[in-house]
């Protein structure tokens, strides 16, 4: 059996890191405000933004600080 290729899950989680950086930013919102709306730690939104960490329940409280729905962070 062959190992799973992982590399759309790193695109993937890359590209929901953008997404989040951008609506972020058009939000005008720093990491540290973002991390303060969500109750996360600044370096936990940094993780997010670099595609290393996308747990559903930091997302699900950064795209309600970010006034989307998680599927727009997903999609």
């Amino acid at each position: 059996m062959q190992p799973a290729d992982d590399h759309w899950i790193r695109d993937a989680r890359r590209a929901i890191g953008d997404r989040v950086r951008v609506q972020r930013m058009h939000l005008d919102l720093t990491q540290e405000r973002l991390a303060e709306l969500t109750g996360l730690d600044r370096s936990t939104i940094q993780r997010v933004e670099y595609g290393e960490e996308s747990k559903i329940s930091h997302l699900l409280l950064i795209a309600r600080a970010l006034r989307v729905h998680v599927t727009y962070l997903l999609s």
